[in-house]
């Protein structure tokens, strides 16, 4: 065991010995398992960071939140015709849920303003042209979370009377009161004066944006008296704890009855809740990092053809070496272990340099780019070193035979 490791400590000596020797030559043949390993710690570092910052983001909205869409929600990039003619959500549908669901403690419905720009909003001299304007009913503001940093929600009875009252969020009342106090101040949205009554908390953003904090959010009812065109709802249901799909099913039977669809159809309306989303956005960056991660592969592969070819020049080099040791006793196995490891150091250190250069790489986005997160996970730092290694032993395995094969005699000889 000893003579073993002993054995080892020489061929690492040795393998340090070789790339001290030629500098250069081991750059360049390191520099694809460098890029490769580089390239894999940056992309496992955003993809880890998009990950975290997703799920911080909607753990705010409570995990007991529904949403239902006209849609089936996610990515699209084409409706088709039935898709199309869907009819709107309606304000009856939130009705029927808060009635015939009784694995949903409470429902809202949310209006947004369909113009094509936001109308903005004012006050004194101050103007927010990027302001977005919801309606909703009082029971939005708990079914989602919300936080208040001054003042209140508005009512139930402020939202069937029609009121205008409003509740800003954090960046509308930063943006627009300055230092002031902005409760109890009256902003004009769209040309129409509202009284606000309360702040929202700011909330945790994903990629550098969130849509409450700049929204100025009016009660449902008098959303619909200034905006009666507008027809689009968005249904949000909070259900029971610990009944979530119970909860889904309801709403499911009873929104295929309010939209009578029939047993053969498919649903004409979407669901989804925080747990989905965060499925969705993980399976759709596990796609994109595996692509990033196959095309990285190349670089390694060419890097490990790289080691295989400076690893034959290398045992043509040492002809002579290879022969003196195996005349001194040297088993094959001795020359193969030798030039594996030689191989495995040169590769190895090409995974450490990739390393460090993936953790600069990752601090600087995290940076420069404060809304595209980045986080270095440690498997990504194992796998990487890992690969490295690996790709010095498999690449290194012909040479190293080679070598061990050499006759001594004629490998004395040669010059």
């Amino acid at each position: 065991m000893a003579n073993q490791l002993r054995n080892v400590r020489e061929s690492l000596l040795l393998a340090l010995d070789t790339l001290r020797t030629h500098k250069f030559r081991s750059f360049l043949t390191i520099l694809g398992v460098l890029i490769g390993t580089t390239t894999v710690i940056a992309v496992a570092s955003i993809v880890t960071g998009l990950n975290n910052q997703l799920v911080n983001t909607m753990e705010q909205y409570g995990s007991r939140t529904i949403w239902v869409f006209k849609f089936e929600p996610g990515i699209r990039f084409h409706l088709s015709r039935e898709e199309r003619m869907r009819k709107p959500l309606k304000y009856e549908d939130a009705v029927a849920i808060r009635e015939y669901c009784p694995d949903v403690e409470e429902v809202a419905a949310v209006m947004f303003f369909r113009g094509r720009t936001p109308p903005g909003a004012k006050y004194k001299g101050q103007d927010m042209l990027d302001a977005n304007l919801q309606g909703a009913t009082a029971s939005n503001f708990a079914i989602n979370g919300s936080s208040f940093a001054d003042g209140r929600p508005y009512t139930s009875f402020e939202d069937t009377h029609r009121r205008n009252v409003a509740v800003i969020g954090a960046d509308v009342a930063k943006r627009l009161f300055l230092s002031e106090d902005p409760v109890g101040k009256e902003i004009s949205v769209g040309g129409n004066s509202f009284t606000v009554v309360g702040v929202l908390e700011k909330r945790l953003s994903f990629l550098g944006d969130n849509r409450d904090d700049q929204t100025v959010f009016i009660p449902y009812w008098t959303f619909r008296k200034i905006y009666p065109q507008d027809k689009e709802n968005l249904l949000v249901a909070m259900a029971y704890s610990g009944h979530m799909a119970k909860a889904m099913d309801e709403i499911t039977v009873v929104l295929r009855r309010m939209r009578k669809v029939k047993p053969e159809q498919e649903n004409n309306f979407g669901m989804s809740n925080a747990a989905a989303i965060i499925k969705q956005f993980n399976e759709i960056t596990g796609t994109v990092a595996l692509v990033v991660v196959v095309l990285s592969s190349i670089g390694l592969l060419v890097g490990g053809i790289g080691v295989m070819n400076i690893m034959l020049v290398s045992v043509t080099e040492r002809t002579r070496e290879i022969g003196v040791r195996k005349a001194i006793g040297a088993r094959r196995q001795d020359i193969v272990w030798q030039f594996l490891l030689e191989a495995m150091t040169l590769t190895g250190v090409g995974g450490v340099m990739g390393i460090i250069l993936g953790y600069l790489l990752s601090f600087s986005i995290r940076a420069l780019l404060p809304s595209l997160p980045s986080s270095v996970p440690l498997w990504s730092v194992l796998v990487g070193f890992l690969v490295s290694i690996s790709i010095g032993l498999f690449f290194g395995i012909w040479p190293a035979l080679k070598a061990s094969r050499l006759d001594p005699i004629v490998a004395l000889h040669h010059e």
